[in-house]
């Protein structure tokens, strides 16, 4: 596939981590990403970071800011679901239908698919009751809902919220290129029925940086909210995710603002503004948050000491057995 029809190459990737298993490599995870100063200036770049890449759920920040820039009134923790991949406990769907009856909004409007809880006791709680598979469990709801109050909330058309040409995915990728710095290279179909859209690392990078060095007295209401959103995220972490789940972790640890996306990308962001961006090419998770965590480390905008124990938190090692036989071990530091 050529570069104008997809991200980066293997020949454009670098190594950044490898999974070892009774002291042998057995897999190797290449990717790129790229640490940017709080000036927006590259500190340090692996791989091709000017390609463009689907950041997926990465993106949710900028959506979430726009849903609010076009007056979805949000608040507290309804900001964090909307910028949630979430976990469809009780709690995530209680705060999803909170948004949703804010603007009379029947569940029937979300036009994401219905699906199962990822948390499991969530799971197993609705199929005792004798429920079934429903879009406000699924992971991308909260994001949804913020999506249809906004259009709820300017008399726009609800069927068609997905519509790219629809006047809140026009206000999304606004946000988007404001923030990146950069135009859309792509557009594509998200997992949950969004449109997303293709940036590099890099802009990914530098649209993180921005919302997380946002100042709740900036003059600009849009970068008000992103204050805004940086203080929900890291006064409820687990909301974002779940429990134990790497970017809650990652937040919870280090007060940053982090959110991982599928197929392999996280964006990463300190309160300075230092920031890291991550692709792991074959679109494996389990090891992008580390690499993350590891190259922000280098940059001393985040505590050594808290950094060691978001690692010790990650699931990061490799069993054999009841045994611990190896892990998963970050090459790019």
């Amino acid at each position: 596939m050529s570069p104008a029809k997809g991200t980066f190459t293997t020949d454009a990737a670098v190594e950044l981590a490898v999974l070892e298993r009774s002291g042998f490599v057995e897999s190797r995870h290449s990717g790129s990403a790229v640490v940017l100063n709080p000036d927006g200036t590259v500190r340090r770049k692996l791989g091709d970071v000017r390609a463009p890449i689907f950041p997926r759920s990465a993106l949710k920040p900028f959506q979430t800011l726009a849903s609010m820039a076009s007056g979805a009134e949000l608040v507290g923790q309804e900001i964090v679901l909307a910028t949630a991949s979430h976990s469809g406990t009780s709690v995530h769907a209680t705060i999803v239908r909170d948004i949703l009856r804010k603007g009379s909004l029947p569940l029937s409007s979300l036009g994401c698919p219905a699906a199962w809880p990822d948390d499991s006791d969530a799971r197993d709680d609705l199929i005792r009751d004798g429920h079934k598979p429903h879009p406000i469990f699924m992971t991308c709801s909260g994001k949804h809902a913020a999506m249809l109050l906004a259009c709820r909330a300017n008399g726009w058309d609800l069927k068609s919220y997905l519509d790219p040409s629809h006047p809140l995915q026009a206000r999304v990728r606004e946000v988007v290129q404001r923030f990146s710095g950069e135009q859309i290279q792509a557009t594509g179909v998200d997992g949950c029925g969004a449109p997303v859209y293709a940036i590099s690392l890099t802009g990914l990078a530098s649209g993180y940086s921005r919302i997380a060095s946002a100042s709740p007295d900036s003059p600009w209401p849009l970068y008000r909210d992103a204050a805004r959103l940086v203080e929900a995220v890291i006064a409820t972490p687990w909301l974002i995710s779940g429990r134990g789940e790497a970017d809650a972790v990652a937040i919870e640890e280090l007060g940053v603002l982090a959110k991982v996306g599928w197929e392999g990308v996280v964006g990463m962001a300190a309160p300075d503004g230092t920031t890291v961006a991550v692709k792991i090419l074959d679109g494996s998770l389990r090891a992008a948050v580390a690499v993350a965590v590891q190259l922000l480390r280098e940059t001393e905008a985040v505590d050594r000491g808290a950094v060691e124990r978001t690692l010790a938190r990650l699931d990061l090692s490799v069993h054999g057995g009841s045994d611990v036989v190896g892990r998963i071990r970050v090459t790019a530091v």
